[in-house]
């Protein structure tokens, strides 16, 4: 059973790496034109049936989360009322990988006499429908993974993925912030990691541990058993950072046998000039920088490089951005 999974995702992979060789100046120029729509107040209407329906749905979601305007167009509903939802100023993504499927044909011309321009994706380029479109983008997939060659599996990823990458490009070409896709995601984990900035989820006052470089070992290890914390900051008078001690340090100290480790001054232990974060800043931030650095604490310090918080790996759950 395992062998023959394994052989599916093969036959993805193969077809995924096709797809992606097959990238050229028509992707480019389905670019431009979906700009050039969303720059005038139109909207991207993508349209499949069946399986193709879902990816649809899927693709315009991704595009609407992530600021090209998008919806999903039923091609048997728009036969019925449903063209009303649509303008000249917006543009067709149509998704059939036979490029033969009657219902999206059909709906080609009424979408044509709204006087929409059409972008289809196939995976045969003589098709009916890539001969009807404005402009053609390939799915060069290869044989579906389906051992009677019919359900759609390898078809479906590949055109999944080139939606994927069509809003990715999407993003950059128009300067998509983070800021703004924070506010298409309220709500959920997503949500609170966005919205919410460092100063939401870090450790401050009484929480936080922080002494002066003079202090000791013992009165730091003290601090940090006061705050309930695994870490301590080291800043100067003014409350500039200096470094951080964790209770990780500690135990390596020990281990190499240091004498008079207690009473030594923590500077002589500390890490210095560590990594921190700007109060300012969302906690999206704070997950890539935890992945990327694999770090457990993570000071925090204002414009002048004063520190006013702490930021523990192990709170980002308890404030459900994990």
């Amino acid at each position: 059973m395992t062998k023959r999974a394994r052989e599916v995702f093969d036959i993805e992979i193969e077809g995924l790496r096709r797809t992606r060789d097959s990238l050229g100046e028509t992707f480019n120029e389905a670019v431009r034109m979906i700009l050039d729509c969303t720059a005038n107040g139109g909207i991207l209407v993508v349209s499949g049936v069946g399986k193709n329906l879902h990816i649809a749905e899927k693709m315009s979601a991704i595009f609407s989360s992530t600021g090209t305007r998008s919806i999903v167009l039923n091609p048997v509903q728009a036969m019925h009322g449903d063209l009303g939802m649509v303008s000249a100023k917006d543009i067709l993504l149509a998704l059939s990988f036979s490029g033969e499927s009657d219902e999206v044909l059909k709906l080609i011309p009424a979408i044509r006499r709204h006087g929409l321009k059409v972008i289809s994706m196939t995976g045969k380029p003589g098709s009916t429908l890539a001969q009807m479109s404005d402009l053609h983008i390939e799915i060069p997939c290869g044989k579906e993974a389906c051992p009677f060659g019919m359900a759609p599996t390898n078809s479906t990823t590949a055109t999944m993925a080139m939606g994927d990458a069509l809003a990715m490009v999407l993003i950059d070409a128009q300067k998509f912030a983070i800021e703004e896709y924070a506010m298409n995601h309220p709500a959920g984990a997503i949500g609170r990691a966005l919205v919410m900035k460092v100063t939401d989820v870090m450790r401050h006052g009484e929480r936080l541990a922080k002494v002066l470089p003079s202090a000791t070992v013992m009165a730091t290890l003290l601090a940090m058993t006061a705050a309930k914390a695994g870490s301590a900051v080291i800043a100067d008078e003014s409350g500039k950072l200096l470094g951080i001690f964790t209770d990780g340090d500690f135990r390596r100290i020990m281990s190499e046998g240091h004498a008079d480790v207690l009473e030594s001054p923590v500077s002589k232990f500390m890490t210095a000039s560590p990594m921190f974060v700007r109060n300012d800043v969302y906690a999206a931030e704070l997950l890539k920088i935890f992945e990327r650095k694999r770090i457990d604490d993570l000071p925090v310090c204002d414009a002048e490089g004063r520190v006013v918080g702490l930021v523990d790996i192990q709170d980002l759950p308890k404030m459900k951005v994990l």
